[in-house]
């Protein structure tokens, strides 16, 4: 049984026959949000099927706005009525689930909880995912074949990356790259060889032969004596 006054009972009643009549009022006086007109009658064409989706994508957006809006008033609705129906029967602020004593901080915030805060619905995250994802791989990852040792090629992630060069919505601090500090490296392994396999590549030159070798001192070559990379054993001694 609930551990409330008649007083504090009498308080949250109110309060919720007040949020009620608040909400059926805003329904009744928008029209449901616009659901009460046809979608023909928002457009004024006879019928929306011989448009292009984008002519109409305005009307569409505002439709789904309208059809999100009135089940979050009708959810809040239902919850309403569940909280009265707990206050007749005599178990209002008892958790459903576990039984013990909603705290009145947390009725006095959420007058239509009926749960406590560590039973509370509306904490569980749904797993839930498409049924069509038991068959169908992922969109962007299947062509990606980096993964594959058997694979050395031109895949669906060199595709993107092509693309990507031309811009995206992303910025230096959205990038997938933790170092990215301008717009030049926001991209997918922006820092990835290009053309080429190992960084000595970008700079090694070969005759039409391929045994007369030459070096190109460019600034991939300077980059690469910079950072030091490659095997120091392979170098020739350095005159001091």
């Amino acid at each position: 049984m609930t551990t409330l006054s008649q007083q504090q009972l009498a308080q949250f009643r109110s309060r919720l026959e007040t949020d009620k009549h608040d909400i059926e009022r805003r329904l009744e006086d928008t029209d449901h949000n616009g659901l009460g007109s046809s979608l023909r009658d928002q457009t004024g064409e006879l019928s929306p099927i011989d448009n292009h989706p984008a002519d109409i994508g305005t009307e569409l957006f505002e439709r789904g706005k309208d059809i999100a809006l009135v089940e979050q008033e009708e959810l809040h609705l239902s919850r309403i009525d569940a909280a009265l129906q707990a206050i007749e029967d005599g178990s209002y602020g008892i958790c459903r689930t576990c039984g013990e004593p909603i705290p009145t901080e947390r009725l006095e915030a959420l007058p239509d909880s009926l749960y406590c805060l560590q039973h509370s619905p509306r904490q569980q995250i749904s797993t839930d995912r498409p049924v069509e994802e038991s068959v169908l791989a992922p969109p962007f990852g299947r062509t990606n074949l980096d993964e594959h040792d058997s694979y050395n090629g031109f895949d669906g992630e060199d595709a993107w990356q092509i693309v990507e060069q031309w811009g995206n919505a992303d910025s230096p601090a959205m990038s997938e790259n933790p170092d990215a500090d301008d717009y030049n490296h926001i991209g997918t392994e922006a820092e990835e060889n290009d053309g080429f396999v190992e960084s000595i590549e970008s700079f090694l030159a070969t005759d039409i032969t391929g045994r007369e070798v030459s070096v190109v001192r460019n600034r991939q070559y300077r980059n690469y004596i910079e950072n030091g990379e490659g095997d120091p054993l392979l170098e020739g001694d350095i005159e001091e």
